[in-house]
């Protein structure tokens, strides 16, 4: 009987090909495209997975590849490239961070990294897997950690009638890119997780992304129970139990894996409340390895954790049952020598509520020394949804600062953008090396970027032509219809881009708003408009699906078939063509509930322009020389009324400006206007919304500053970490002795002198801080003037002075007494806050 089991072997003009198909970095190089469409052209473009187009062929293609010249030359160019990208030293080595900065374990319930490792479902996770390209691109030293799926994300059919079915194929472990983990000795590393009755396995896998590596866990391990088994099948499952067991093995299994591998980071960044259990275990480790208590481990580990909430409203924040917390923690509290009610406080508005849900934010801001939105708009909207965590401070002194979301440049241009991005030398700036971009791009030839956009328009309509017909195909079409959406599409039309989470927030119907006004534009014989559509609607989203279905009808109209297509299942491969080959994306999200969206920012190096709600990025990206804005920058309470005041809008400006200018062409046929904007929008959007950016502003901002508190505390035998704890302590105990008497305010010719008594019982003067403060006003920002100490008046009371010079008036000063240590952050570690009452 013959042997099917036979493994192939490369030749050796091959060798280490393989590694190659395992780079989840190298999925942005065009030329590696080029190689693995020689290997197996139907799979490669198909799944875009080069590990399964490696393994798909048999021995004899593999010789006949190895014994061709220009394939070999090919592929041992990218092994060179590969190997010189990943040991040349790039930014972080030579950067400031390098000194303090060694490792940074980034967890995150999904990342989009190639539709060859589909654990994705959104911008979530296309943000992750963007952060980890950039920092591999970057030399920053960065581990991430999340779960790998069986059937991740659904993907999604439209039937003939444009009914959403939602479909979760299975993926096999042996044809994606991912590699078993083995221990030290050998045997593959199993991480136990106890949960109620029951001792749960998590089989641990590895990633390879450049230099840099993903750790992903999965519960698919043989011994454990089918339901068990199950846990990881399903990204964001729907069953409350199920998601707290995954945010469980994200959180507490991630982190034992890293100790189990031999890491130990000096930050752990949560990539949203999801992965918030990470902290408890970090807290679990160090109170064992260091012998302290688990409230001083956890101080000292908080000092070590960045927490990035992407979420715009409260209602999207996990929360879970008390009673998972009590039946699935209560062992770690036993062994933490806590009870469960403390940490179910960590989990609460109010601790001690035992009616009031789990919530994953609040431990995760419990569990954080700093704190960022992804936009700043969206930073201001987080301050507004914490602020109820910290009752006596202003609202701009809530802990919640921003880092702007960006895009990994290199995987989201075009082969056409690619090249000219190439021949102006500009490629280097993604990996931390400064070129002048405004410059270079401001001496590119008009005719250039012409060019560029129309091979982007053109290869974005062939593939569409291709996708729609097999779509047409698969949901049961005539042959009529089949070779109808054969000719969607026209590759010289304005080509507008519409895809996104259809969700209510989002304002999918905005553009169908009047259906008989847009239509008139679309069809206008002398200058048409052609829209590509798509999105998926999560599968308990009623009104998300009855609009995919309004879409798929627009689009069926007969005068409309070649200008309107819904394209199905909208994942990372179709991303990257839409972002590539449209003119104008357009978003309409209702302000402010887009925290940020980076859709828009991956058409910015291809030429694309914007055309969206001053909300999220594009609220701090836009100005007229770049693209095109709807709204007026507020918020807006009569929701109907002011949608069809915006759809308007959105219409005359397609009308009246943006379609006159596309086809305002010159005497060689170029739109002059249109390419000043576009010119405008790579020069200056393209670098200032990179993951690039980004990731330096994470290590530069938030990495290394807390990877230096964070061992601060830990050293000496976690003095300081012991001593925080003992302050922290001594504020919650005590705060209610400290009280303000006699406040005197003096006008003097230089200006004017407070002084006010100050009784701080037990806390004593050196724990807190008194100051003078003032609300910005439209003359200047917020003052915080410290007070100084004078004399003791009686035990425990004191006077404090200050003199203030400027255009306020005395009034608007108001004395208070603030929490204070040399090394901890508030009001973060110490939410207390004694207001002088006028």
């Amino acid at each position: 009987m013959a042997d099917h089991r036979t493994e192939i072997t490369l030749p050796d003009s091959l060798r280490g090909m393989d590694d190659l198909a395992l780079d989840m970095r190298l999925i942005a190089s065009h030329r590696a495209d080029r190689v693995w469409s020689r290997v197996n052209p139907e799979l490669w473009a198909a799944s875009r997975n080069p590990w399964a187009a490696l393994k798909s062929i048999g021995q004899a293609q593999l010789e006949e590849l190895g014994s061709d010249d220009e394939f070999v030359t090919q592929v041992r160019a990218l092994i060179e490239d590969r190997r010189r990208r990943n040991s040349d030293p790039y930014w972080f080595p030579r950067s400031e961070a390098s000194k303090t900065l060694n490792l940074t374990a980034y967890f995150s319930m999904e990342f989009g990294l190639s539709e060859a490792l589909p654990i994705y479902a959104g911008g979530l996770g296309v943000l992750a897997g963007d952060h980890m390209k950039s920092s591999t691109d970057l030399g920053a030293p960065v581990v991430g950690v999340g779960l790998l799926y069986q059937q991740g994300y659904f993907r999604q059919a439209l039937d003939s009638q444009g009914n959403q079915r939602e479909l979760y194929p299975f993926s096999d472990p042996s044809e994606i890119p991912v590699q078993r983990l083995r221990g030290k000795d050998g045997a593959w590393i199993r991480i136990p997780l106890d949960f109620p009755g029951r001792t749960v396995h998590l089989r641990a896998w590895e990633v390879n992304v450049g230099r840099l590596s993903l750790y992903l866990l999965d519960s698919n391990d043989p011994a454990n129970e089918p339901s068990d088994r199950g846990i990881t099948a399903h990204l964001y499952e729907a069953d409350p139990q199920v998601r707290w067991e995954q945010e469980m093995a994200l959180g507490f299994g991630g982190w034992r894996l890293l100790r189990e591998i031999g890491l130990d980071p000096d930050v752990c960044h949560l990539n949203e409340g999801h992965a918030a259990f990470a902290v408890l275990e970090r807290a679990r480790w160090i109170a064992r390895d260091q012998n302290v208590p688990f409230a001083v481990a956890l101080t000292i580990a908080r000092a070590g954790t960045v927490f990035t909430t992407h979420t715009p409203v409260a209602a999207a924040f996990d929360r879970f049952d008390p009673g998972y917390v009590a039946s699935y923690l209560s062992p770690f509290a036993a062994e933490m020598r806590v009870s469960i009610g403390e940490i179910l406080g960590l989990g609460r508005m109010h601790p001690k509520d035992d009616s009031e849900p789990f919530n994953m934010a609040y431990l995760a801001i419990r569990g954080a020394s700093r704190i960022n939105g992804v936009s700043r708009l969206h930073g201001e909207v987080s301050r507004e949804l914490f602020a109820d965590l910290f009752p006596r401070c202003p609202i701009e002194e809530v802990p919640v600062g921003h880092v702007t979301n960006g895009v990994h440049v290199p995987s989201w241009d075009t082969p056409a953008a690619d090249e000219l991005w190439t021949d102006a030398e500009l490629r280097h700036q993604w990996l931390g090396r400064p070129t002048p971009i405004g410059e270079r791009v401001d001496k590119l030839p008009a005719s250039e970027l012409w060019r560029m956009r129309n091979r982007n328009r053109e290869r974005f309509v062939l593939w569409a032509r291709r996708r729609l017909a097999r779509q047409a195909t698969i949901a049961g079409a005539d042959a009529d219809h089949i070779d109808e959406a054969q000719r969607v599409f026209d590759p010289d039309v304005l080509t507008l881009g519409f895809a996104r989470r259809f969700t209510e927030y989002k304002r999918i119907g905005l553009l169908l708003h009047d259906p008989g006004r847009f239509a008139r534009i679309l069809t206008n014989l002398e200058r048409p408009v052609q829209i590509a559509v798509a999105g998926k609607a999560h599968p308990a989203d009623t009104f998300g699906k009855a609009m995919i279905q309004r879409w798929y009808e627009f689009s069926q109209r007969p005068e409309l078939r070649s200008h309107v297509a819904f394209i199905s299942d909208y994942d990372l491969l179709l991303a990257e063509q839409l972002v590539g080959g449209i003119d104008v994306w357009v978003n309409t999200p209702r302000r402010p509930w887009e925290a940020s969206g980076t859709s828009g920012m991956k058409v910015l190096v291809n030429g694309g322009l914007n055309l969206s709600e001053l909300d999220g990025w594009w609220a701090e990206a836009h100005t007229s020389q770049v693209g095109w804005a709807i709204g007026d920058g507020q918020e807006h309470d009569d929701a109907a009324e002011w949608d069809a005041e915006e759809a308007n809008n959105l219409y005359a400006l397609l009308e009246n400006e943006i379609v006159p200018m596309f086809y305002a062409r010159d005497e060689r046929g170029i739109p002059g206007d249109w390419i000043k904007r576009v010119r405008e929008s790579m020069a200056t959007l393209t670098p200032r919304f990179s993951s690039e950016r980004m990731v330096r502003q994470y290590v530069e901002e938030l990495y290394a500053p807390s990877a230096v508190a964070y061992r601060i505390r830990l050293a000496d035998h976690c003095r300081v970490g012991i001593d925080i704890q003992r302050w922290r302590e001594m504020i919650a105990n005590y705060w209610g002795d400290v009280s303000f008497g006699a406040l005197h305010i003096k006008a003097t010719a230089a200006g004017t002198d407070f002084r006010v008594l100050v009784s701080l019982g037990a806390i004593g003067p050196d724990a807190v801080q008194v100051q003078l403060y003032a609300a910005a006003w439209e003359h200047g920002g917020t003052e915080r003037i410290p007070m100084e100490r004078g004399d003791e008046v009686i035990r425990g009371t004191f006077s404090y002075h200050a003199h203030v010079e400027g255009p306020r008036p005395p009034d608007a000063y108001t004395p208070r007494v603030v929490p204070y240590h040399p090394n901890a952050s508030v009001p973060l570690e110490a939410v207390e806050v004694c207001w002088y009452a006028h």
